[in-house]
């Protein structure tokens, strides 16, 4: 196993090829926008770069502080602001959800100088939705939307593969928690643990809906190794303890080659062999067909296999088995999130902007950040089981939106920055700048109507619970901000149920795919991401020959140490010399070489071995 899967990534760069610069204004509206289950580029031109920016009032940065500055006051009279208040209130009555934008001083003007440009958005929203190639740098298909309505799928192949998952997933499931399927070495004699092995988006979203949805007592307990951390991966390993023989591991990785889970894996393999477990009888996979990953699980006949498709980015890939197969393992309702986020892609594809909330939320990050980031996303859950949702956010909008380039070549640095807590948490935390300090945010509440249980609420004092406190900081916060010249959007739903979680993960799916329409970028893909992941491999290369070279010098008798100049020398790479410091100082950390002289803190002073010579050379 440790072969097969002991290759490394690579990425070729993205980046378009440098051209001269140009500056020219903008004039023209943007238009871009058993078990097992079987899984039945094109070129740009090249083009003038450009740093003028996409932006509703044709700003770019050198300006963008001045459209900021001509912006009205915010209104203040409270007759005029429980109109506009009543005026933009939007209502989803299927799902109990609002949307209030009346905090967010957007003009009339404004709004209808952004109409052709929605009109543009939805456009290319109904193109993506009916199969056309929504991600031109990859060539692919964006399709997540038809995980929820499978009557939109293009081709029917892919109708039949999306129906036919679901009830594999949802049989699976039944089969574990009814104790139909077994661990085959448990007292418990039934499986009583998942641990789920994955990164980014195959991590943040099921992470955010187990936090958010599991039952107290779940059928089957959740863990994640989301790093390749070995003290993470060791603390969630000694935790599960003898449950280890009764856990389930569900591997995803669409390509099966990402480092970080390939490492998880490796690491929970090693555990098994060291209880003598039999991890195959207990390992899932969640990977593309034909992928490193599937064809291991099959050659080694793990317990089941679940798809990924290539149409699905990983960030938005919770509502495919990524999310919904450890979902369904908890006990959670799995079709109520998809009916509910299919309620509001229904909702979100009306091309009334006043009628679509994803519409209304794309409109105010335009104009709370002049549409080029200038402003800060703060999310605040006012209910701790939406605590995850501002890191499920980050990935979501801040993966989506931050790219270099627009769909044109145009060097833009695009990008909305989120982070958040949750209420009233951030009441003792950074509410205080919010309201007083650096102007560069705009606050999104998410309020949750029902406290508790009906049945299960109680006063502490006459006339007020324990949800009553937690109501009235939210709306202080809100009007305390406001009150300062600070814009917020509130987000309320009934309750935390599976239909309300998926119908807002809807909503900002939505909202993050019209907003990069109007900036005339590509949501949906990362080439920012890939870069680093070449970069790592490059260090993890440079490293071998670290350890080749020392290897070399170990074996000779008189054992060679050697200074950092003399490794980089024998490295080919003197120009590398800083970074053969953090490797050596890294490796010396954790026993791995031996210093002879000098100490990592005066790096010129240091002479290191490796303590024993490797005739093999594993290193070469």
């Amino acid at each position: 196993m440790a072969s097969s899967l002991s290759g490394l990534f690579s990425s070729s760069s993205l980046k378009p090829s440098k051209t001269t610069l140009s500056f020219k204004p903008l004039s023209a509206p943007l238009t871009r926008g058993d078990s097992s289950f079987s899984f039945p580029h094109t070129s740009k031109p090249t083009l003038t770069l450009s740093t003028s920016r996409s932006v509703a009032r044709d700003i770019s940065h050198t300006d963008a502080a001045a459209a900021a500055a001509a912006k009205k006051e915010l209104i203040k009279d409270p007759d005029a602001l429980w109109k506009r208040y009543l005026d933009w209130l939007y209502q989803q009555k299927d799902l109990g959800l609002y949307l209030d934008v009346s905090r967010v001083g957007f003009t009339d003007e404004f709004v209808v100088d952004m109409e052709h440009r929605f009109q543009a958005a939805f456009k290319a929203m109904d193109e993506l939705e009916k199969g056309s190639i929504a991600n031109p740098d990859e060539g692919r298909m964006v399709g997540h939307y038809w995980l929820r309505n499978s009557s939109l799928v293009p081709k029917p192949t892919l109708k039949t593969l999306i129906e036919n998952t679901l009830d594999s997933i949802c049989s699976f499931a039944d089969e574990i928690i009814s104790g139909k399927i077994k661990p085959p070495s448990s007292p418990a004699g039934r499986f009583t643990q998942i641990l789920s092995v994955g990164i980014g988006g195959s991590a943040l979203g099921p992470q955010f809906v187990a936090e958010a949805l599991a039952p107290d007592n779940p059928p089957l307990k959740i863990r994640f190794i989301d790093n390749t951390d070995p003290a993470g991966i060791d603390h969630q390993i000694a935790q599960l303890g003898p449950e280890l023989a009764s856990t389930l591991v569900i591997v995803i990785s669409k390509s099966g080659g990402t480092p970080e889970t390939r490492n998880g894996l490796l690491e929970v393999q090693k555990a098994f062999r060291e209880a003598g477990l039999n991890f195959a009888k207990q390992g899932v996979a969640i990977t593309q067909e034909n992928s490193l990953l599937d064809n291991t699980a099959r050659i080694e006949g793990w317990l089941a296999r679940f798809p990924m498709y290539d149409w699905v980015g990983g960030r938005t890939s919770v509502m495919s088995a990524v999310g919904l197969l450890p979902a369904a393992l908890q006990g959670i309702d799995i079709r109520e999130m998809l009916a509910g986020a299919a309620i509001m892609d229904e909702a979100t594809r009306t091309t009334s902007l006043k009628n679509n909330p994803a519409a209304l939320l794309a409109m105010c990050w335009y104009w709370a950040s002049d549409g080029v980031g200038s402003k800060d996303m703060v999310i605040l859950p006012y209910k701790d089981s939406l605590l995850l949702f501002s890191r499920y956010l980050q990935q979501l909008v801040m993966e989506s939106l931050g790219k270099e380039f627009d769909l044109d070549g145009n060097t833009v640095n695009q990008g909305l920055t989120v982070y958040g807590n949750k209420g009233s948490t951030d009441q003792h935390a950074y509410i205080q700048q919010l309201r007083e300090g650096v102007h560069n945010f705009f606050a999104t509440f998410i309020e949750v109507l029902r406290d508790r249980p009906p049945g299960h609420d109680w006063e502490l004092e006459p006339g007020v619970t324990c949800g009553d406190y937690l109501f009235g900081m939210l709306q202080g916060t809100r009007s305390a901000l406001y009150a300062n010249g600070r814009e917020s959007i509130s987000v309320t739903i009934e309750e935390v149920t599976p239909r309300s979680v998926g119908a807002i993960i809807a909503l900002y799916e939505r909202a993050v795919g019209l907003y990069a329409s109007l900036v005339n970028i590509n949501a949906y893909h990362q080439p920012g991401v890939e870069a680093g992941k070449k970069a790592a491999a490059e260090v993890l290369a440079l490293q071998k020959r670290v350890l080749s070279v020392l290897n070399e010098a170990s074996c000779k008798d008189p054992v060679e140490p050697l200074t950092l100049d003399e490794i980089a020398d024998r490295c080919h790479a003197p120009e590398e010399i800083e970074m053969i410091y953090k490797i050596i100082a890294h490796m010396s950390a954790n026993d791995r070489v031996l210093i002879a002289e000098g100490s990592c803190g005066s790096p010129r002073s240091v002479k290191v071995f490796l303590g024993e010579c490797n005739v093999d050379d594993m290193y070469a």
